[in-house]
């Protein structure tokens, strides 16, 4: 198990010192954040350095946003560049961008820009092992043969503005569609983006040109029992109750939308809570989750919309599926429920019994083996 607190200082930095000595090691620090003055680096004073990493890891590139901390980076590595007298780079030296972005067109473009190789490793899958360790040796999670399921789906939902706006299209076909008798939480104000939700869809009223009659038409903010304002609950599990009567976890992942693979410690919540799970998130999240060893409901349930490359109609057709599953009565609910009992226990097994980890730390190696002096 990795602590993901300490997956710099106590494996990367170690592994590269020790393998590659003379690259230099650069990362945003404190975790969460990504702006230019986070870069911190990595370095030694005895080896002559010629290289260097970029560990972008944590969040998904938004070329709008993230493009100054790259520029940041290539501007702390000019004397690498430059080392021939400064009067023209050398062509020789390519830093290394590390992120847990796979098949992106966002890495690409960067990585084309500055000259960077890219690798790629699943950060959030070793922070979900971390984050949710445990908890399958608690008494918080209902066993599956005791569950009653009266409700369809539960949705938390907290940031939603900003690069988060799907979660507000989401919002939007669950209003419109009358599926707020399930379990879904909804600010009034974006925690992070400070902007009530009233102006946030303000943007979307092109593409739903009723938004704001419907978000209008409800009461802000949702909340689950017992909350207010919100909280952050991303390293930990929570509301074991809602989840033991819901048929599944509709999880709205961080990112939903262009050409790119980036699942975060969202997916894993319903994993390790025993659930079935729809994931709104980029064309093939759900192939992308198989590859690593799970296995999704496609035998259950239609997850055709997993194969819709046009991000407003892969959501309109999860809200159709949502909407179907939600005409079901109690005991076809209980009944679907049950034939996906198996499926659950895999991935149950999978993550807490160490298939997902040695998938995660024979890529994790290959990724560090494929970084070149």
């Amino acid at each position: 198990m990795i602590r993901i607190d300490e997956i710099y200082n106590n494996t990367f930095w170690p592994w590269l010192h020790r393998n590659r000595p003379g690259i230099r090691m650069l990362m945003c620090d404190p975790f969460g954040r990504s702006d230019p003055d986070s870069i911190i680096s990595y370095g030694t004073d005895t080896d002559p350095e010629h290289n260097y990493t970029l560990f972008f890891d944590q969040e998904p590139i938004h070329l709008n946003i993230h493009t100054a901390t790259f520029d940041k980076a290539a501007e702390l590595n000019w004397e690498l560049t430059h080392k021939s007298g400064g009067h023209s780079p050398q062509t020789d030296i390519a830093g290394h961008l590390i992120t847990s972005e796979r098949d992106s067109d966002n890495v690409d473009f960067i990585c084309n820009k500055y000259h960077w190789k890219g690798h790629y490793y699943f950060f959030h899958g070793w922070a979900a092992l971390d984050w949710y360790r445990g908890y399958n040796k608690t008494f918080l999670i209902t066993p599956l043969e005791e569950r009653t399921i009266s409700k369809t789906f539960i949705s938390p939902n907290r940031i939603v503005a900003g690069e988060r706006q799907h979660r507000l299209e989401m919002l939007y076909w669950i209003f419109k569609l009358g599926l707020t008798g399930n379990h879904i939480s909804c600010p009034e104000t974006c925690p992070a983006e400070n902007i009530s939700i009233h102006n946030a869809i303000t943007p979307l009223v092109t593409k739903y040109p009723d938004i704001e009659q419907v978000f209008a038409a409800q009461q802000l903010p949702i909340n689950f029992a017992g909350e207010t304002d919100h909280p952050m609950h991303s390293c930990w599990l929570s509301l074991f109750d809602e989840c033991a009567e819901s048929l599944l976890y509709l999880v709205t992942e961080t990112v939903a939308t262009g050409r790119r693979h980036h699942l975060t410690e969202k997916t894993f919540k319903p994993i390790a809570l025993g659930m079935p799970f729809v994931i709104v998130g980029t064309q093939g999240s759900l192939k992308y989750l198989r590859s690593y060893g799970f296995k999704t409901f496609g035998d259950i349930w239609d997850e055709s919309y997993d194969n819709e490359a046009n991000d407003q109609l892969r959501y309109e057709k999860i809200a159709a599926l949502l909407k179907r599953l939600d005409s079901m009565d109690i005991d076809q609910k209980n009944a679907l429920f049950n034939s996906a009992n198996a499926i659950i226990q895999h991935n149950w097994d999978h993550f807490y019994n160490g298939g997902f980890e040695q998938i995660l730390w024979t890529e994790l190696q290959e990724m560090l083996n494929s970084i070149e002096r």
